[in-house]
This record gives C-alpha cells, sequence and structure tokens, in this order.
C-alpha cells in the first residue's frame, strides 16, 4: 500500500471510528476493492487529510454536501462521526440551514430528520 493509502486508512478509523472500517475492511471483495483503495486514497489520504481545514470544519461541510445531494446513509454515517470530528449538533444545524437555501428545503428538512433520529441512537439530547 502507498503512503496516501495508510494516511488515509488512519484518518478514516479517526474519523469513521474502527469499528465501522473494520466491518466495510472486512466486506471488501475483490469486485470493490479498487474502489475502496479509491476512496481510502483519495478522499481520505488526500482531502480529509489536508492540513487545510480542521476535522470539525470537513465534517460541517461533508455533511452539508450530503444531504445536499441526498445522499441520506451517508449523512447519518457522517453525524455519527461528529463524534470523533468535534463538530457539534448545533454546527450541524447551521450546515443543514445552509443546506435549506442553497439545495432546497426539502433536502434539509429530511437531513434534520435523519440527523435527530442519529443523534438519539448516539444518546444526544436535543
Amino acid at each position: 500500500m502507498t503512503d496516501r493509502y495508510n494516511d488515509g486508512m488512519a484518518v478514516r478509523r479517526t474519523v469513521l471510528g474502527d469499528a465501522h472500517v473494520d466491518r466495510a475492511t472486512a466486506a471488501k471483495t475483490d469486485f470493490d476493492a479498487p474502489f475502496q483503495d479509491m476512496i481510502t486514497e483519495g478522499a481520505w489520504g488526500t482531502v480529509w487529510n489536508s492540513d487545510g481545514l480542521t476535522l470539525r470544519e470537513r465534517s460541517m461541510i461533508t455533511i452539508a454536501l450530503l444531504a445536499g445531494l441526498g445522499n441520506d446513509g451517508e449523512v447519518a454515517m457522517h453525524v455519527r462521526a461528529t463524534a470523533n470530528t468535534g463538530a457539534t449538533p448545533q454546527d450541524i444545524r447551521e450546515a443543514l440551514m445552509h443546506v435549506a437555501i442553497y439545495a432546497g428545503v426539502p433536502r434539509a428538512n429530511h437531513a434534520f430528520k435523519i440527523a435527530k433520529e442519529t443523534y438519539k441512537e448516539m444518546g444526544i439530547d436535543l
């Protein structure tokens, strides 16, 4: 593996947690291994590993983008990851308010529902 892959795997574990990454790694097959390697190097080893933004800021941006694009399952995963990135429920609320204005109220409304359910599962009272 490359240094970028190893760096990406470390950041991925920091953000998503060992349990999530271990499940994803165990589920990897020959079919999706190139894709998994690409996102580990590209998303986690390059974008998330950059010094340009904090993990908190990246978390907020990522959730807003995922919500705006309707990637609901990924929204929940990244809301769970806020436990590791330092993004607060108030941060996520602000990010989703931006989604409402720039990507549409229905997308933001649905993302708020997902975030509330996810925070409840995490034992976080809003």
